[in-house]
């Protein structure tokens, strides 16, 4: 705006040496404080004397832009414009009397200060709305005295300026609490109300109560919703995926009185015998148990933390397992998946996917689950520490880094035998990249593990050599025995399948992610090694029927990241954003804009918003299925826990346990004193004559076993549901072997309850 006219560019004729002259002899009288200030700070002339013209004054709110005004107009202007503070018209400019220059610039001076603690916000008030103005170009407008004692108002120029509303900014940055309470009420509310008395084939799929579903459908949807919004902080992600992990993994702890799966009681029993021997023990007093005591470290470590909680076993906390194991791999998985972007969408929706995508059941009480988290661990540091992006000032601390990662993989060593193998063939895969073109990892890992197995893991490694040359090469054979025996019935199937394509979705938007997301199939080049690195182990080995499992869950990492890449529109990497950094700065004024956080609002109905949500809900659904669908299987109701328990409380050393399978609770117990026989174990020859006359062979079978020992027959629920939900024998088979002992006078029984039966040989037989 340009500066008001002065007195010299106006056509009324100027006083000979006055107070405007320009000669600089002279200078304007003193103001009065209660004069209206002027654009240069001070304020205008107001003795009896004739006035000065004055410009007409400026609005300080919305200053017009500048435009041409001639000296002539300007002086007519001021010349028949009334006085803002008198109501009266500006009488032509006279002369004044001719004041020393010092005295007029005290007088000046004065005035101004006496102006400025009269009205001490008035001017900075204006300034603080219009920063960008130039203060000489505006001049506030004049205003009434106010009174005494009040404070003054500062001037609302527009309605950007105005303060939103608490209460409809605070509702809408939490908005997001609404679909997480909501998920959580209905899953308390299933819980309460679903009965696990009588499970079917299907599981715990149909014992659920509706709203459990119905949680599940409003958790995702609000995940969906709230992560898409990049306003959103990565807080209520978080909360979602804790939401999930619990409705997904706490619910059987919550709803089963035992702890699940045969393969946790045996680990329990693993402990006991690290808390009763007090030391580690070799295959010529355990047999095959031996193998637990030469990988001992999760056992040690479960065994240090029973005696620091004061509890009788781990079975007092085991249940809760799964869900502590789930919560351990996020901090890995997150710092993996933030090494290659800051895109909160794509951190969370592959966090969301590995949940939902992890149902092989590997995170009960386990050394898998702990080395699984180390492992991820490891592959954290090496991805963050030891890439080539950071330049030499990144290998500074790399000895430090090294320590850690040595204590890391030492710990993986200890406690299982094929992670380590999983994680040699993943880092050599990302050290012949160039941007891991650092072997330090890898040769660690492989002194570490090779010097284990010569020492430690010798004796085991020794007796399973042949049989692990044997199956090296033999793809088929491995794969085919990795879906264990056949599932039989329709609840076995439908889960079986629901699991099968649950996985093969993953990998499949995996593949679409690559192949859509151009950029990540460089950016994130690491993550996609990380996903192919365990498909050679299918070569290795079959891995007790489990190696299909083993390999789909190390791949899951970096499966996930690529497949909700699949699920969103664009990505951002962190190449990207530097980039977009450098081009494109912010602007003052939009840093300066307070941030307003909107009310949400459902999106148009898009094919990028709907069908990315029905993909994540029907693979957050079918998770249930896939991880719950055998607990017919896997839960062993508290009756037959006690049939168990009493009888290795009678049974004396040296005696000899025969059941159908391994699948009930303490099945292997006091294994160091009680040793076991399962006959669907054995060749399908020596089965069928079982079949044909029970209490025969296996009184023949068990005749072996000499005084004081004992020889007991244990049938129980857990063993019937696994023998015909897995095609080995089914329930009229059963049903007849446990008649035929029953009828035999060569057998005795001890205890009977719905959670199985129990006999003893006679000692006559």
């Amino acid at each position: 705006m340009r500066p008001p006219a002065t007195p010299r560019e106006r056509s009324v004729p100027e006083p000979a040496p006055g107070p405007e002259a320009t000669d600089g002899s002279h200078r304007a009288a003193p103001t009065p404080p209660d004069a209206p200030e002027t654009a240069d700070g001070t304020g205008a002339t107001s003795d009896p004397a004739p006035r000065a013209v004055q410009e007409p004054p400026t609005p300080a709110a919305s200053p017009e832009p500048p435009t041409t005004v001639s000296r002539k107009q300007a002086a007519k202007a001021a010349a028949t414009s009334p006085d803002p503070t008198t109501g009266r018209s500006p009488q032509p400019p006279t002369a004044t009397a001719s004041d020393p220059v010092t005295a007029a610039s005290q007088e000046s001076a004065a005035a101004a200060s006496e102006e400025a603690s009269v009205r001490p916000g008035r001017a900075a008030t204006a300034r603080a709305h219009h920063p960008t103005a130039r203060e000489p170009s505006i001049a506030p407008a004049p205003t009434t005295p106010e009174p005494s004692g009040s404070a003054p108002e500062p001037p609302v120029t527009d309605l950007s300026d105005l303060a939103p509303a608490a209460w409809p900014a605070r509702a809408a940055a939490a908005w997001p609490a609404l679909p997480l309470l909501v998920a959580l009420a209905l899953w308390v509310y299933a819980t309460r109300h679903t009965d696990v008395s009588a499970l079917d084939d299907f599981g715990l799929v149909s014992a659920l109560h509706p709203t459990f579903w119905a949680g599940l459908a409003v958790l995702t949807a609000g995940f969906w919703f709230t992560v898409r919004d990049r306003r959103r902080p990565g807080a209520w992600s978080l909360a979602y995926v804790l939401v999930l992990l619990v409705m997904e993994r706490a619910t059987q702890a919550l709803l089963y009185p035992t702890p699940l799966y045969a393969w946790a009681w045996k680990h329990d029993a693993v402990i006991d015998h690290l808390l009763t021997s007090g030391g580690l023990q070799g295959a010529d007093r355990l047999g095959d148990m031996a193998v637990y005591d030469q990988w001992p470290g999760f056992f040690a470590a479960q065994a240090a933390l029973v005696r620091l909680l004061g509890v009788d076993n781990a079975a007092m906390y085991m249940a809760w397992w799964p869900l502590v194991s789930s919560v351990l791999l996020l901090l890995p998985l997150l710092l993996i998946y933030r090494t290659f972007t800051e895109d909160r969408r794509l951190i969370w929706t592959a966090v969301w996917l590995f949940c939902v995508g992890n149902w092989v059941g590997q995170d009960y009480f386990s050394p898998q689950s702990v080395a699984f988290a180390l492992h991820l661990g490891v592959l954290a540091v090496v991805l963050r520490r030891y890439g080539r992006s950071g330049g030499p000032h990144g290998r500074q601390g790399q000895a430090v880094w090294t320590v850690l990662l040595s204590v890391l993989v030492t710990a993986i060593v200890v406690s299982h035998q094929l992670t380590p193998g999983m994680l040699v063939v993943t880092l050599v895969a990302l050290a012949l990249t160039r941007r891991y073109r650092d072997w330090v990892p890898a040769v660690t890992t492989v002194v570490i593990f090779l010097a284990w197995c010569l020492t430690a893991a010798l004796p085991f490694l020794s007796a399973a050599m042949p049989d692990m040359i044997r199956s090296i090469g033999d793809i088929g054979a491995n794969v085919e025995t990795g879906y264990g025996t056949t599932p039989t019935g329709t609840g076995a199937v439908a889960t079986s399948w629901a699991a099968r394509l649950l996985s093969g979705s993953v990998l499949l938007l995996a593949l679409a992610g690559v192949v859509r997301q151009r950029v990540l199939r460089h950016r994130a080049l690491p993550l996609l090694l990380i996903a192919a690195a365990p498909l050679p182990m299918f070569a290795a080995s079959s891995y007790g029927s489990e190696m299909i499992f083993r390999v789909l869950m190390f791949m899951l990492p970096g499966a996930a990241f690529f497949a909700a890449a699949a699920l969103l529109p664009k990505v951002r990497t962190l190449a990207a954003d530097a980039a977009a950094r450098d081009t494109a700065p912010p602007s003052p004024a939009t840093r300066a804009r307070p941030r307003r956080v909107p009310l949400p609002a459902l999106p148009r109905p898009r094919y990028g918003v709907w069908v990315p949500l029905l993909v994540l809900l029907a693979g957050t659904l079918a998770f249930v299925p896939s991880y719950s669908g055998k607990d017919r299987v896997n839960y062993f109701p508290p009756r037959e826990v006690a049939l168990v328990q009493q009888l290795f409380d009678q049974a004396p050393d040296d005696s000899l346990v025969v059941a159908a399978n391994r699948n009930y609770p303490l099945a292997y117990e006091q294994y160091w004193r009680v040793d076991h026989y399962w006959f669907l174990d054995d060749d399908r020859r020596h089965v069928d004559e079982i079949v044909r006359d029970p209490a025969t062979v296996l009184a023949r079978d068990m005749a072996a076993v000499e005084p004081p020992a004992r020889a007991y027959f244990l049938l129980t629920r857990g063993q019937m549901a696994n023998s015909e939900m897995n095609g080995q024998l089914d329930r009229a088979q059963l049903d007849r072997i446990r008649e035929s002992v029953a009828s035999s006078p060569a057998f005795e029984l001890v205890a009977e309850n719905d959670g199985g039966v129990l006999y003893v040989l006679t000692p006559a037989s």
